[in-house]
């Protein structure tokens, strides 16, 4: 049964965003784990700045001769670092609070490994936390607490483009390597083809597994290799779509992770898609897959109406295919979860909810 998350949570998990968002787009030096260090060359004093890029690897830039410019700079930083130190500390109390209203205990290995992708600018660099990690922060954005049963999961999925957006500045990112330095035993699935990178890993003597995936763009299912990432990743028909226009949330952990997650309708949608396409052994995937889609729905045909037409014309628009099924899969949803009294007219005058 879901449940309503109560308006003074929200209000919290709204702050809570508001910060994480600005501390994420106010990155500088300052909110950097490192130091300044000096050498003296020939007399003459020079200043570094020691720390970890985005990419978790370390570097060392150059700043300039010790003088009063640069004297200038240090104290700027160590005055903005407390800011930043500020700030994180709000947000760690503010994720406390918003944990406690929810009431929503996530496996701490799983947000783990989510919130190391994050330090490690998984999420700054394109990258889409999918799958049912995803709902359940939809969830939470959208106000509800779902039922337990949608959100059991042992699977973190990530997907990302082959190609950056030019309006991201590319970051260099090492999954394999992040993974690995969790210590938590995660090894690479060995793909089919031995000549193949590997695009999953999972964890020896527990189910716990990640997996990189992305968009299908010609008719082979071999793995590709993301340069910006260092590792492979599956290639799925639809999730094109999926994570096209991604929103920001929070996963509420120990400590609150800002993640990328799929706009709430196209979800949904794209959930009823895949509910048909997927293979006959992984049937218990696809009522899964419908389980999600209806309550999502449900919420929104409340909450956010005008979500799902502009959703469901884009995904009609993308062929006949996307279109028959999105409505095999509304149809089977409905059969097994009840009708949503939900009529939306595209622009050939086709209704979302066949008659």
């Amino acid at each position: 049964m879901q449940r309503t998350i109560d308006s003074q949570t929200m209000t919290l998990y709204a702050e809570l965003l508001d910060q994480m968002q600005m501390l994420d787009a106010s990155r500088t030096t300052s909110s950097l784990k490192g130091s300044f260090s000096f050498k003296t060359i020939k007399g003459e004093e020079y200043v570094y700045f020691d720390h970890y890029g985005l990419g978790g690897h370390h570097q060392q830039t150059y700043i300039g001769k010790r003088d009063d410019r640069v004297e200038g700079l240090i104290q700027k930083h160590a005055e903005s670092k407390a800011d930043a130190l500020e700030m994180r500390a709000n947000i760690k109390r503010l994720g406390g609070q918003v944990r406690t209203g929810i009431n929503i205990h996530l496996d701490n290995a799983m947000v783990r490994v989510i919130q190391s992708l994050a330090d490690a600018g998984v999420f700054k660099n394109g990258g889409v936390l999918v799958g049912t990690n995803a709902f359940q922060a939809i969830g939470v954005m959208l106000g509800i607490r779902w039922p337990r049963e949608t959100m059991a999961t042992t699977d973190i999925d990530v997907a990302v483009d082959l190609k950056v957006s030019v309006a991201i500045p590319e970051i260099k990112t090492d999954i394999p390597g992040t993974i690995e330095s969790l210590e938590l035993g995660f090894f690479p699935v060995p793909p089919m083809d031995p000549r193949k990178p590997s695009t999953s890993f999972k964890v020896r003597n527990r189910r716990l597994s990640l997996e990189i995936l992305t968009p299908k763009l010609t008719g082979s299912d071999a793995p590709v290799f993301i340069r910006r990432f260092n590792c492979g990743a599956q290639p799925l028909s639809y999730l094109s779509y999926l994570i096209e226009k991604p929103v920001q949330a929070v996963i509420i952990g120990t400590d609150p992770v800002l993640v990328n997650v799929p706009e709430p309708a196209r979800y949904a949608l794209h959930k009823l898609i895949v509910s048909q396409v997927r293979d006959t052994s992984k049937h218990a995937k696809g009522e899964k897959d419908l389980s999600q889609a209806y309550h999502l729905l449900s919420l929104l045909q409340e909450i956010r109406p005008d979500d799902i037409r502009p959703a469901w014309e884009n995904l009609v628009a993308r062929g006949p295919k996307w279109k028959n099924n999105g409505r095999k899969g509304w149809l089977a949803m409905e059969k097994r979860y009840g009708k949503i009294e939900l009529q939306i007219e595209t622009d050939n005058s086709s209704l979302l909810r066949p008659r």
